[in-house]
Order: structure tokens, then C-alpha cells, then sequence
């Protein structure tokens, strides 16, 4: 039985997700304290809570205090079992961190399995499914996984009503790869999204995003969808590179202009192509719990965040490597070795 405290490094709720993946993977038990200590409302929230009833449904797990606020649960896994699974939120709560939650699991089931959940697909503080589809998805690809992302429908906070679905197939040994350089830039467009509200919000975000980013009308894509998927706004730009993909984002609020929005997701550009590495931020989080399945890895990352520190150290608990950063004047790299028993 692994021992988590969930208040260490950054106290969020991905110590939960990669120790419910990691559970489900190894066959490992856990049990975990102080539930998202950091965040301002601690405990589990709707989220949490499905990714943890989802995760016990795929491999069969037996689970204690698993409800809407405990700050501390108990996971003992069973096998991972194939399936057509449906998940619902019921809130706006992010769903593709539910999905990030069952993708690497489901790889080690034995047969190809589907996954819907229903929720938000575009949160504060969460990958949009597009990030999932181009970011995290080629990067699977890439370590040899067959995962199919699908956006079925939009969900914006406070409605929610968002379908996102995944299919995969098994792959139970990952290939070790490296993402040191970035390569040549092949696209990057910028897509401002509406529903449910005026299309001039968007038209003013793609706006500031060519003028800072001195891009043409073809790299500036609006796109605005029926009133039943809103009201939601977000500013979306997508840099596809020869070795990587990185999409970008930034969710429109009420009372914040245009402008903000589009000029907090163009500042995230600028500060990425400032640095060499090939991996950003929020990216590096992700690559880190399939590159440590695969056995070892090693990537550059734009800077070194307490979430990814975090996170090193939830997967070192269940998985014999050795995660170790290091940073360099315009980038950071992070290496995976194994650990021998």
C-alpha cells in the first residue's frame, strides 16, 4: 500500500490522476490524505470523484470515502478491463482530464476499449480536448499507441453539456523516445471559438493575436458555434513543429475583454518561443507519466514547475525510475532512467 500526502509540492488533484493511472497499471494500492489541500475549495470535487468511479469501474477496484469533498480516499485495483465506457460529470468539470486519467490504463487492456465522458471540453485551469487531439495525442503516437480523440460537442462553464470521446487499442509496452529539439515550424494558426455569444468577441481576439503575432488572415480561424453549446468563449493558437506539437489556450470569463483573453494565450506563445525547449509547460506534465511506462525518456522543457516536480515524484513512488531536471539558461531538460530493483 503506497502512502500519499496530498498536500506535498503543488496539492492538486493530479496527484490523485497519476496515482489512480498508476494504480490501475501496476496493481498497486494507495491511499491518499489531504485531497487538493492547495486549491481553495480542498477535498474532491464532481471531477475527482468520476475520475476516481471511473477508473474503479475499469479495472474493477475497491474504493473507500470516495465522494464530493473527502480529502482522503483508499484505491485497491483489480484488472483492467476492455469496454465501452460512458462517464457523465454532470457539472462543467473538465472531462479530458478524466480521459487523461483512463487513456494510459486502457493501453494495457486486452482488447480495444471507448471511453465518452460528458462534462466541460474547454476549462480554466485544464487541456482543451484540442490540446489532447495534437499535443499529448502526437506524442503517443509517437511512443507507438493508437489513441482516437473526438469532440463530439462543446462544453463551456457553467453549462457544461460537453461529449468527448477516445478510443484505444492495446499497446502494453510504450517505445522510449526523446523530444529535445523542436524542428521546423510547419503550421500555426490561431482559432477563436464562440457560442452563444457575438461574433465580434472573436473577430477581436483574432485581431490582437495577427497584430502581435504578425500572422495573415489564413492563420486566423473563427469559429462560432450554435447557441445550444454556450455561452463560451476561448482563444485557441496551435504551433505544429517538425518534433512537437503545442497548443495554447485561454478561456474567455464574464467582464474580461477580448483583448485580455487573446493577449494572455499570445504572452504564452511569446514566453514558449522565447526558450529553446521543445516541450512547454503544461505539455511536460503530461509526456512525463507515458515516457516513465516506456522505461526512460528524456525531453526539453521550457521551465521547471511545481507541478512537474510534483508529479516526478508521484510516479517514482510506483514506477522504478529516476526522474531528475536540470536547468539551463533558456530551457530545462528532464531525463527518466530506470531503476534497477
Amino acid at each position: 500500500m503506497i502512502e500519499l500526502d496530498g498536500s506535498q509540492g503543488e496539492g492538486g488533484g493530479q496527484i490523485l490522476r497519476t496515482s489512480l493511472t498508476l494504480s490501475m497499471i501496476t496493481g498497486t494500492p494507495f491511499r491518499v490524505t489531504n485531497i487538493r489541500a492547495n486549491r481553495a475549495k480542498p477535498g474532491l470535487m464532481r471531477q475527482h470523484l468520476v475520475a476516481v468511479q471511473a477508473a474503479a469501474q475499469v479495472c474493477g477496484a475497491e474504493v473507500s470515502h470516495a465522494e464530493v469533498g473527502s480529502s482522503a480516499l483508499e484505491f485497491r485495483p483489480g484488472r483492467i478491463k476492455a469496454g465501452d465506457y460512458r462517464f457523465s460529470i454532470g457539472t462543467a468539470g473538465s472531462s479530458t482530464l478524466v480521459l487523461q486519467t483512463l487513456i494510459p490504463a486502457l493501453l494495457y487492456a486486452s482488447e480495444p476499449s471507448t471511453v465518452l465522458v460528458c462534462g466541460g471540453t474547454h476549462n480554466p485551469m485544464a487541456p482543451p480536448v484540442q490540446f489532447l487531439q495534437q499535443a499529448y495525442g502526437r506524442v503517443l503516437e509517437l511512443m507507438g499507441a493508437k489513441v482516437h480523440i473526438t469532440l463530439r460537442r462543446y462544453g463551456f462553464y457553467p453549462a457544461g453539456g460537453g461529449e468527448v470521446s477516445a478510443s484505444t487499442e492495446p499497446c502494453t509496452k510504450l517505445g522510449q523516445i526523446a523530444l529535445i529539439e523542436r524542428g521546423a515550424l510547419r503550421s500555426a494558426y490561431a482559432e477563436a471559438i464562440v457560442a452563444g455569444l457575438p461574433g465580434a468577441i472573436a473577430e477581436r481576439e483574432l485581431q490582437l493575436v495577427g497584430e502581435r503575432l504578425g500572422w495573415t488572415a489564413g492563420q486566423l480561424r473563427l469559429n462560432e458555434l450554435p447557441r445550444d453549446q454556450g455561452p463560451g468563449n476561448a482563444v485557441l493558437i496551435t504551433l505544429d513543429f517538425e518534433g512537437v506539437t503545442e497548443v495554447f489556450t485561454a478561456i474567455g470569463e464574464k467582464r474580461v475583454r477580448a483583448e485580455s483573453v487573446a493577449g494572455a494565450v499570445v504572452a504564452e506563445v511569446e514566453d514558449y518561443l522565447g526558450s529553446s525547449a521543445a516541450v512547454g509547460e503544461h505539455l511536460a506534465d503530461q509526456v512525463m507519466l507515458p515516457m516513465a511506462l516506456a522505461g526512460a525518456g528524456q525531453f526539453t522543457m521550457h521551465r521547471i514547475s511545481q507541478h512537474a516536480i510534483t508529479n516526478a515524484e508521484v510516479i517514482s513512488r510506483f514506477l522504478p525510475v529516476q526522474i531528475s531536471f536540470e536547468q539551463s539558461a533558456d530551457h530545462a531538460v528532464c531525463r527518466l532512467d530506470a531503476v534497477s530493483l
